[in-house]
């Protein structure tokens, strides 16, 4: 079961556009490169629909973050440099890849190593 995630005091992206910043209630803050969240992206596109449809993306170290789009009250669809678009980051994923930040890179980038591919081009 989801937890119920209060919704951002603010989303600010960096001027490279290759950082998010996510400020939460309560005064606590999660950093995310651009990078991970292209390639921890929450569409089926990535996830799948099962475990065993889950994709790998990799060439994606040069992603930035072309555009915010705010979904109702629970999300936003983050539009990167290389067209995806199509998962939604609702308040309640956001948080937990903030508790599980490194846990959830490192485990990526042992799957590119595992699976031969590179995080350049």
């Amino acid at each position: 079961m989801t937890t119920k995630v209060e919704a951002p005091s603010e989303l600010k992206v960096s001027k490279d556009r290759r950082m998010l910043t996510v400020a939460w209630p309560g005064g606590s803050r999660d950093e995310f490169p651009a990078e991970m969240l292209r390639v921890l992206s929450p569409s089926a596109e990535v996830r799948g629909h099962s475990e065993a449809d889950r994709k790998t993306v990799s060439g994606k170290r040069d992603v930035s973050i072309a555009d915010l789009q705010p979904i109702g009250h629970y999300a936003v669809r983050i539009v990167f440099s290389d067209g995806h678009d199509s998962g939604l980051f609702s308040w309640s994923y956001l948080s937990e890849l903030g508790r599980e930040k490194e846990a959830r890179w490192q485990g990526y980038l042992e799957e590119l190593q595992a699976k031969g591919l590179k995080r350049d081009r």
